[in-house]
C-alpha cells in the first residue's frame, strides 16, 4: 500500500489565504490521473510550518475524504504532544498512515528520539513512517535507532532524506526481519535507494509529472533498468530545478505554470527569483509540462 510514488503535496491557497479545497481536490484528480500510489498532505512541501493546528486538521479531511489512493497524512512537530495528537486525529479520520519527522529545533538525543517516536506509537493506532531529513532538522537519526523503532508494530517505515546511502543500506540491513519500509525522501536518489532495497519515493516533482516518476518506478520494479534510467536522466533537469531555491517555492510556481491549484507562498517564504524562475519554465517545457 505504501510502496511505489507517493506526491507529497503542495498546499493550495486562496486569495484570502484559506485552504483551498476546491484546489486540493482538482490537484488530487490530476495526480491519480498520473498514476501515482499514495499521497502525503501537510507535509515540509505543503507548507506545514506555517499551517495552524486546525489547518493541519482541515487538510487531512479534505484528503481523506476526497482521495482515491492511500492518504498518509503529515503529523510531524517537534512538540510529542503535538505530534500524538495530531496522529490521533489522522487515525480517527481514517488517514491510512501518518508521517512523522524527527523533531527539529530543539535536537533531542537519541533516547529522547526513541521515546518520542515510541510515545506515539504506543498512543496512536495508525500505520507511521519516520522521517529523517537533517538539511531541515539538524539532526541525523543514526541507522540503529531507525532500526530500534522498526519493532514497534506500529512504526512501518521510513522516509530517508540524509543523502547517505551508507546510512540508508545499513537501515535495510538492520530492518530486514521487520515489516519495514523505506522510502526515498530525495526525488534525485529515487533509483539509487531502490537499487538497495528502498520501495519508492515520497516525490516533489509527482506534483508536476506524475506519469513520468511512476513510470520510472514501474519501469525498475519490473526488472527493465535501462528505460528506468532513460526516465531518471529526462527528470533529472527538472528536478535540478524544482530545488534551486528552498522546497516548495520552485514547485508552487511551477504548478501554477502548468496550471494546477497552487495560489502563493505564506511568509516567511518568498517567490521564486526571476532568474530560477526563466530556468524553471526552461525544464517544463523541454519536459513537455509546458
Amino acid at each position: 500500500m505504501l510502496d511505489g510514488v507517493l506526491a507529497a503535496l503542495i498546499t493550495p491557497f486562496t486569495p484570502d489565504d484559506r485552504i483551498d479545497k476546491g484546489g486540493i481536490q482538482s490537484n488530487l484528480d490530476f495526480l491519480v490521473e498520473g498514476g501515482i500510489s499514495g499521497v502525503v498532505p501537510s507535509g515540509t512541501t505543503g507548507e506545514s510550518a506555517t499551517l495552524t493546528f486546525q489547518e493541519h486538521k482541515e487538510i487531512i479531511d479534505i484528503t481523506v475524504e476526497y482521495s482515491q489512493v492511500p492518504v498518509v497524512a503529515g503529523t510531524g512537530s517537534n512538540s510529542t504532544v503535538e505530534a500524538l495528537e495530531l496522529t490521533k486525529y489522522a487515525a480517527d479520520v481514517g488517514a491510512d498512515a501518518a508521517l512523522l519527522i524527527t523533531p527539529y529545533y530543539n535536537k533531542p538525543n537519541d533516547d529522547g528520539l526513541l521515546k518520542h517516536f515510541t510515545k506515539i506509537a504506543d498512543n496512536a493506532d495508525i500505520p507511521q513512517i519516520l522521517y529523517n531529513v537533517p538539511s531541515r532538522t539538524c539532526l541525523n537519526m543514526k541507522a540503529e535507532i531507525t532500526a530500534q523503532l522498526a519493532c514497534h508494530p506500529n512504526i512501518v517505515g521510513i522516509k530517508e532524506a540524509s543523502g547517505d546511502l551508507d546510512q540508508i543500506s545499513d537501515i535495510i540491513r538492520l530492518t530486514r526481519d521487520e515489516d519495514f519500509i523505506l522510502l526515498s525522501g530525495d526525488d534525485a536518489m529515487t533509483l539509487p535507494i531502490m537499487e538497495l532495497g528502498g520501495v519508492g519515493v515520497i516525490s516533489v516533482v509527482a506534483n508536476i509529472v506524475p506519469g513520468k516518476m511512476t513510470a520510472m518506478v514501474t519501469a525498475f520494479n519490473e526488472g527493465d533498468l535501462d528505460e528506468a534510467k532513460r526516465l531518471e536522466a529526462q527528470i533529472a533537469p527538472l528536478i535540478k530545478a524544482l530545488f534551486l531555491e528552498t522546497n516548495p517555492i520552485p514547485v508552487k510556481k511551477a504548478a501554477e505554470l502548468v496550471g494546477l491549484a497552487a495560489g502563493h507562498l505564506r511568509l516567511p517564504l518568498a517567490p521564486l527569483g526571476s532568474g530560477n524562475e526563466a530556468k524553471l519554465v526552461a525544464e517544463l517545457k523541454s519536459i513537455g509540462a509546458l
